[in-house]
């Protein structure tokens, strides 16, 4: 895959992902002009990964059925309506039907990410992976630059009226540039491709990646829903635009986690995930004094994106390297921890930032992050059996570490003879 055909993957995917969080540096001035209860407003933002999670589900599944380009274009299209929903809304509800709708088609970004490990040779896959992932942090993040300056221009609306132009003319675009893949149809239905996602969750490996993932995302979505109201009160004042500027920051950090696909292409998928994890946690410890240093929030950001992006790109090749038939359903499955993570994040964020402060919310962070380290130790240590492995891999699985020959899970499931 050459380079142009990558980021116009990445841009597909961060204009997706942007269309659920271009709401966080605006959730003051949305709540105030749809009624919505200032306690409340994190479900402006959570209203969109519960659509997420309803379209990785009943979505995502098709890519395993049907010809993801087209789907990725079709996706985009119907993305684009629930914008201008979005934008014309003069009541509440109107406005959440129009996010969640959003939120369920914005699973392209997981079509997207399968496409791109389906076109990608093996040894190329966790680079591919990296690059057109790194599009999702740069939408999450760098929509907060472009929502706020647009919303002190031209109010909150003009944020989904452009997100609805972008999203029709890349759906152009992807018919028009994306070559079609060449694999072989699944001889699968629809239904029996949606029914084999409940034997993921049976397996060992997919369903620690998946639990990492859950409290990984809800460390990050407790930061980027609840920043900013401390920031916007006393005692910075900041406003929309300068709220939005910290997008740079995270950028910053989570672009320079690129590297995560080639670290996961060598077989260090599982130290890089523990290092990680516990820079996530450290993280915090920085973000915790906002109250009194910009500068301290400002370390803490780019180390959590750093994280989080490391994180998130190990466990995708993970993942897509033990099931490359089923890229698709596989890369669903896992995603349903995220959105699920991310929406908790979102909703508890403001929920606890109201009653205890930003230092709750700090702590609540932490939190989140360290249950997701505790996942990754445990599964590290306890030994793992045949039954503990996908069909087909109990034949590779290697000695635990501290046995001569010793191999790690992760290195075993990373290497690209698996499948």
């Amino acid at each position: 895959m050459n380079i142009w055909r990558r980021l116009l993957l990445a841009v597909v995917c961060g204009v997706a992902v942007a269309s659920i969080y271009a709401a966080q540096p605006v959730l003051e001035p949305m709540g105030r002009d749809l009624g919505v209860p200032a306690e409340l407003t994190g479900w402006i933002v959570a209203t969109g990964q519960f659509g997420y999670l309803a379209g990785l589900l009943l979505l995502v599944p098709l890519g395993d059925v049907v010809d993801r380009r087209r789907l990725i274009a079709a996706h985009l299209a119907i993305t684009a309506v629930a914008m201008i929903l979005t934008a014309s809304a003069s009541v509440a509800w109107v406005a959440f039907a129009g996010l969640a709708a959003a939120g369920v088609f914005a699973v392209v970004v997981q079509t997207t990410v399968a496409y791109a490990a389906s076109i990608s040779p093996p040894a190329e896959r966790g680079r591919n992976i990296g690059v057109v992932t790194s599009g999702v942090v740069v939408g999450i993040l760098g929509a907060r630059v472009v929502t706020g300056a647009l919303a002190d221009v031209w109010g909150w609306r003009s944020v989904y009226v452009v997100l609805a132009v972008l999203s029709l003319g890349l759906a152009a675009l992807v018919l028009a540039v994306l070559p079609s893949e060449e694999r072989s149809r699944s001889t699968a239905s629809y239904k029996q491709v949606v029914g084999s996602l409940g034997g993921l969750f049976k397996q060992r490996s997919f369903l620690t990646r998946g639990l990492i993932a859950f409290f990984l995302f809800a460390s990050f979505g407790t930061l980027w829903s609840g920043l900013s109201l401390p920031l916007a009160g006393t005692p910075w004042q900041l406003s929309e635009s300068q709220i939005g500027l910290f997008g740079v920051v995270g950028l910053a950090g989570a672009l320079g986690a690129a590297r995560a696909g080639r670290w996961a292409d060598e077989g260090r998928a599982a130290p890089v995930t523990g290092f990680a994890l516990t820079l996530l946690i450290l993280s915090w410890a920085a973000i915790a004094q906002l109250p009194w240093s910009l500068w301290f929030l400002i370390i803490g950001i780019v180390l959590l994106d750093f994280a989080v992006q490391a994180v998130h790109v190990s466990n995708q090749h993970v993942l897509t390297a033990v099931h490359p038939d089923r890229v698709s359903s596989v890369l669903g499955g896992y995603m349903v921890f995220y959105s699920l993570g991310s929406a908790l994040g979102a909703a508890a964020t403001t929920a606890v930032f109201t009653t205890h402060g930003w230092a709750g919310s700090s702590l609540l962070g932490a939190g989140f992050a360290a249950c997701a380290l505790a996942v990754w130790a445990i599964d590290r240590r306890v030994p793992r059996t045949s039954a503990d492995l996908p069909a087909g891999e109990a034949g590779t699985h290697q000695p635990r570490e501290g046995t001569p020959g010793a191999a790690q899970p992760d290195q075993v499931m990373d290497s690209p003879k698996v499948g």
